[in-house]
This record gives structure tokens, C-alpha cells and sequence, in this order.
């Protein structure tokens, strides 16, 4: 006879229908105000910005001594007053065109560079070993050559400012194109790419991200060295840059100057970081789904 005992229990068969999603609620909550506005990325960016500005405002006020540390209100006023009655506005032309003569002979030197690293074994250990020798070597550090081979003038600041910029970015660049996968490789050697064609249409996009790493590693080094030098002799003894306008005012005990001058460069340093380098990177290595 069957066990009755411990046979499955038999259960009814029903069926249910669908329910309307309508009654389940709303599946996207639409934002509030503030998350609307905190979710933007320059409203917080500001948002830090006037933070550091009401903290400054405040330290100065309580240590009281403007030879020191002025406030920000005095400095704001200092900045006006270089700038639309004094050379603060020429100083800082002068900076960014030797700047923009000297990052662009970088980046080209560099692209020739890794163009021959990437091309020839002699190019890769040629590469390494000058990497290896001046990237530790502070650009400052070469001033005084600059002055004995090439003078006092723009000369010796580009020569500094291109060895600031070389290394940096043909290490990155380097490193970058080391990385491409060898699938993406042997998909440009199949189309017969060689030499300068395959590098601007295999190894330049898919190493993009560490290309641009590097252009902002030499942008800061390019700027920061430029403002060090200009410091020491300026470009001439009558239009020095951003540097030698800092330097006078110390000379001058001018501290509120001196902190107008030091904001300018902040400044043009947030707008090429902000500006620049955000918008390149929203148009290649975001879009193409390189980078969050």
C-alpha cells in the first residue's frame, strides 16, 4: 500500500493577475531644489571657493597685522587697483605668452619623442635613460645655465619651461601607449598602419587618458617653474611677468601686492584646470566611455 503517511501535500493551483504599476507609486522621485543645485559640479566648486575666502577673511581680521597677512577685502582691492591702474594686466600677458611658447615647444619635443620610442627599440632605450636622468632634475635647478648659454630675456625662460614640460608629458605619453592592448596593436598592423600613421590613429586615442594626465602634469610644472624664474630675473628690466611683479612688491613691503599677484596666478591656474583641460576631457575621454 502507498505511504499516505508522508506524501507531498497536494496545494490548490491559482493564478494572479497583473497588477497596474500606477498603484505601486512613483518609481523616480524627482529632486528637490538644494539636490538639483548641490548636484552641480560649479556650485560646489564655488561653494569651497567662498569658504576658503570667508576663512581668510576672518584669520586675517583676528591675527590684525596687514604687513603680514592682509585680509581678503584688501587684497581684492590691491588686485583692482594693479590691474586697471597698474601692469598687474601686462605682467600677466607677458607670463602666459612665454608660457604658451614654452609649453608648446615641450609638447612638441615630447611628441617627437615618444613617436620614436614607440618606433624603434633605440628611440624606447634613448627615451628611458634621458627620462631617467632629467625628469628628477628640477627645472629651477638649470636657471643659472639658461642665464650663462641663452642671456637675460625670453630665451632662458622658454629653455627652462621646455624641460619642465618634456619630461613629464613624454613619460605619461609613454606610458600610455605601453598600455594599449595588443588586440588593438594587431588590428592597426592588419590595416598596414606604420611609423606616424599608427600612432595618431591607434596609439594616441587608445592611450588618450594618460596623454592628457601628462599635458595637466605639464601645465602645473610649466606654470609654478615660469613663476619661479620670473622671480629670480624676470623676462627684462622693464617687462618682467607675474613673477617680477610679486618680487617687486616684496621689496616694496606691498603684502597686499604681493597676494594680488599670487592670486592671479590661482586663478589662471583654476580657469586652465576648469576651462581647458575639463572641457578636452568631457569631449574625448568621456564621450568615448574612457573615463567616469
Amino acid at each position: 500500500m502507498p505511504d499516505t503517511k508522508h506524501a507531498p501535500v497536494e496545494r490548490p493551483e491559482y493564478e494572479l493577475s497583473p497588477s497596474d504599476a500606477g498603484v505601486i507609486g512613483e518609481i523616480v522621485r524627482p529632486l528637490s531644489a538644494w539636490e538639483l543645485i548641490s548636484n552641480q559640479t560649479w556650485v560646489r566648486r564655488i561653494t569651497i571657493l567662498v569658504v576658503l575666502c570667508v576663512a581668510w577673511q576672518l584669520y586675517a581680521q583676528w591675527v590684525n597685522n596687514p604687513l603680514m597677512f592682509p585680509t581678503f577685502y584688501d587684497v581684492m582691492l590691491a588686485w583692482w587697483d594693479s590691474a586697471f591702474h597698474g601692469p598687474l594686466f601686462d605682467r600677466t600677458f607677458t607670463s602666459i605668452r612665454v608660457l604658451l611658447i614654452g609649453y608648446a615647444s615641450g609638447i612638441a619635443l615630447a611628441a617627437a619623442f615618444t613617436t620614436l620610442a614607440v618606433s624603434t627599440r633605440i628611440g624606447t632605450d634613448l627615451l628611458s635613460t634621458l627620462t631617467a636622468m632629467f625628469n628628477p632634475l628640477p627645472a629651477i635647478a638649470l636657471l643659472p645655465l639658461a642665464l650663462l648659454w641663452f642671456g637675460l630675456g625670453i630665451p632662458s625662460l622658454v629653455f627652462v619651461i621646455i624641460h619642465s614640460v618634456l619630461w613629464a608629458v613624454a613619460l605619461n605619453t609613454h606610458t600610455g601607449f605601453m598600455a594599449v592592448s595588443e588586440t588593438l596593436r594587431m588590428a592597426g598592423q592588419n590595416y598596414g598602419l606604420r611609423g606616424i600613421p599608427y600612432v595618431l590613429k591607434i596609439l594616441i586615442p587608445a592611450a588618450f587618458p594618460s596623454i592628457l594626465a601628462g599635458l595637466k602634469i605639464g601645465w602645473a610644472f610649466s606654470w609654478r617653474t615660469l613663476i619661479a624664474a620670473e622671480l629670480v630675473f624676470g623676462v627684462s628690466s622693464r617687462s618682467g611677468g607675474l613673477g617680477w611683479f610679486i618680487f617687486e612688491n616684496r621689496n616694496q613691503l606691498e603684502t597686499a601686492n604681493v597676494f594680488a599677484g599670487l592670486f592671479t596666478v590661482i586663478v589662471i591656474g583654476l580657469v586652465v584646470e576648469s576651462v581647458v583641460f575639463r572641457s578636452l576631457e568631457a569631449r574625448t575621454v568621456r564621450r568615448w566611455g574612457m573615463q567616469r
